[in-house]
């Protein structure tokens, strides 16, 4: 029992290792510049142990960006508003997309090396013609943008503004933006493009009588 305790720990401290030695090397050099084997040697561990941990450089990266998210995403789901639950459709999506522009402005190496990793890989493809693997912190963004958009307004395509909205940040004029500190920028246009959106007029039912 104590071996297994032991084996356990030794798992948890590698992955650890590995995390922190890809954090280490992404502030240093380009994504497209960093091997499996940089990051072995950057965590004192062998290569197979890291293709065992995360399968290849998209899982690597998608494991690292998973634990930024991971504060983003606990106050979304458990902390104070307007993060969290309490306040009204429009101030906690207001409030998200503000933490959201934050956290890509922090880890712009992040994100681009995991833009590099996923047009790089192989991706099959699901039943449904998708491409499979989708990271899971982008599809939370997507789920509670729309869900937040169809409470606020019911008569837009919630889904595909989550999409457009989301989208942007992962553009490459925008990710420069941030680059140069431009988050206020960023973020302010961002809030514009959705009150505008919110607080625009529902289109008016076809089926009533328009005023002569």
């Amino acid at each position: 029992m104590a071996a297994g305790r032991r084996e356990r720990a030794d798992a948890v401290r590698n992955r650890r290792a590995i995390l922190l030695a890809t954090e280490d090397l992404l502030a240093h050099h380009p994504p497209e510049k960093i091997s499996m084997e940089q990051v072995a040697a950057a965590a004192g561990v062998g290569k197979g142990t890291v293709f065992h941990r995360f399968g290849s450089r998209m899982g690597l990266m998608q494991a690292l960006m998973e634990e930024r998210a991971v504060a983003l995403r606990e106050a979304v789901t458990d902390g104070p508003p307007p993060l969290g639950p309490g306040a009204a459709p429009r101030e906690r999506l207001l409030a998200f997309l503000d933490g959201v522009v934050e956290m890509v402005a922090r880890n712009k190496g992040l994100l681009a090396a995991l833009c590099h990793a996923s047009t790089t890989a192989q991706r099959p493809a699901a039943e449904d013609g998708e491409p499979q693997g989708e990271h899971p912190f982008h599809a939370f963004w997507h789920d509670h943008v729309s869900a937040l958009l169809a409470a606020q307004r019911p008569d837009l395509d919630a889904g595909l503004l989550s999409d457009f909205l989301i989208g942007a940040l992962q553009n490459e004029r925008v990710l420069r933006l941030l680059e140069r500190g431009e988050t206020e920028r960023v973020a302010g246009m961002l809030r514009a493009l959705v009150t505008g959106l919110l607080d625009a007029a529902p289109p008016a039912d076809e089926d009533t009588p328009r005023a002569p």
